[in-house]
């Protein structure tokens, strides 16, 4: 029996290996051990609840198209983790839970799947249970609210409560990289569905549109088409910037545009600029834009990043010390999807080497991503590079100490802090010891000043900044 299983697991692999990178397959699905296989159930054991989530959200394709390898298309996965590792006298405590994803969907009889992914040559919204292409994850309960969204989030609860009734209409959320605008437009479309029934909600990318439109006119079916946008409730299109100097596109989506808003209908747009810097796009587009809100999205200040953080963490059901949430929230400034990337990522680290998430594994994490993104210099790295060159320890330049000898290398990795990071003065005070923001202003001013006086000084910063290309 146990050879049965291993050989079902192992057609598995190989069709997963043809799929995914191999360095993701050596990390989430070599530790992976085959348990038992119970007529088209296949029950795996994995090391932990996020181990399992992570299969779920990355990999579920290429976990169904293994399963239709090795066992069919009514083959279904089950995943056994690990709660408590055992031991000589207790066997490993283990909850299995069935896999809601990778199973097949059901789908109507006499339906081609061609045609569900194409949802617009429907003519008729109530023949079929459609797809609105929303991330059920997405919601109001995990959008962090800060200074930096508070409006944009207010006003997408106020639309998600009321669709088509406010004055939000278009509602346009914009904002640069990763700062949450399809998490923001997709938590509205799911507050509508799920409080909503009668309403159809539809999510679609700008790209997604034009390549449906394109396919209808190939097709012949523009009416199609247009008929089947024109009977949405809430349209949710995101990335509108990508219609720029697509004349046809835009002049599709101008109709669908005013005969939504005329019926009383919503819509809901995402772009990486404000309206009026939208080049590209038709005046009359631009000017139904305005017709609503435009909120913008900003990048979250530090109390904002550590609430995120936070409410990540209480979504995982993890546990750190603050003063490592302090310092993710400290070190990385950029914009959401980063910080919760690194969050990922020391998640994975912490599960994989089954180690506490403490500061050390935060630094070393942080480390190879910023390697990985290219960014060559950090807090860490100048606050290395300074206690090599001046002969002193981290340790000396985080503390209180007031000793010349201390204080210059401080003021200098200070001012090279300042220089060559993105964080801001309060970032670095608190990578000194917690030092207010003013010591660093006057570090700054105190070096800056030695430049332009001293040789010495000028010559040991010229040498620090040349580690740094």
């Amino acid at each position: 029996m146990q050879r049965e299983i291993t050989t079902v697991w192992n057609r598995c692999l190989n069709v997963i290996r043809e799929i995914v990178p191999e360095q993701s397959f050596n990390t989430w699905f070599e530790p992976i051990v085959p348990l038992r296989l119970n007529g088209n159930v296949l029950t795996i054991q994995v090391p932990s609840e996020f181990f399992y989530e992570w299969l779920e959200e990355n990999f579920v394709h290429a976990l169904r198209k293994a399963l239709d390898t090795a066992i069919g298309p009514n083959g279904q996965l089950e995943y056994s983790i690990i709660v408590d590792k055992g031991n000589a006298q207790n066997r490993p405590l283990t909850v299995n839970i069935p896999t809601t994803k990778s199973t097949q969907t059901s789908k109507p009889d006499n339906v081609s799947p061609d045609l569900i992914k194409s949802p617009f040559i429907f003519k008729d919204l109530d023949s079929l249970t459609l797809d609105s292409y929303l991330n059920p994850t997405y919601t109001f309960d995990n959008y962090v609210e800060g200074d930096c969204n508070r409006l944009a989030r207010s006003a997408g609860y106020a639309v998600a409560e009321r669709p088509g009734v406010t004055s939000f209409n278009p509602l346009m959320i914009y904002g640069g990289v990763g700062l949450g605008k399809t998490h923001l437009v997709q938590a509205i479309g799911n507050y509508i569905k799920n409080n909503n029934q009668n309403k159809f909600v539809l999510y679609v990318t700008s790209e997604k549109f034009t390549n449906q439109f394109l396919n209808a006119v190939r097709s012949d079916g523009i009416r199609d088409f247009t008929s089947f946008y024109m009977q949405v409730d809430v349209l949710v299109i995101d990335d509108v910037q990508f219609l720029q100097k697509k004349e046809k596109t835009q002049e599709i989506f101008f109709h669908i545009f005013n005969h939504l808003h005329q019926s009383g209908k919503q819509i809901i747009m995402t772009s990486d600029r404000a309206p009026r810097a939208l080049d590209g796009l038709e005046d009359r587009l631009l000017s139904r834009f305005k017709w609503g809100l435009s909120a913008d999205l900003q990048t979250p200040d530090l109390e904002t990043r550590i609430a995120i953080i936070q409410k990540k963490l209480q979504a995982e059901g993890i546990y750190i010390e603050n003063n490592v949430i302090e310092y993710l929230a400290h070190s990385v400034n950029t914009n959401v999807r980063e910080l919760e990337g690194v969050i990922v990522s020391l998640m994975a680290q912490a599960s994989l080497n089954r180690r506490d998430i403490d500061l050390e594994l935060a630094k070393q994490t942080l480390r190879n991503i910023v390697v990985d993104s290219d960014r060559e210099v950090t807090i860490d790295t100048v606050q290395e590079a300074v206690a090599s060159y001046f002969n002193v320890t981290i340790a000396d330049l985080k503390a209180k100490s007031r000793k010349r000898e201390l204080v210059h290398p401080r003021q200098i990795a200070m001012y090279l802090a300042k220089e060559k990071t993105d964080l801001s003065l309060k970032s670095i005070g608190y990578h000194f010891g917690g030092r207010d923001h003013s010591t660093v202003i006057h570090a700054v001013q105190t070096i800056s000043d030695l430049v332009t006086k001293h040789a010495e000084t000028r010559e040991a910063i010229e040498k620090l900044k040349a580690q740094f290309k």
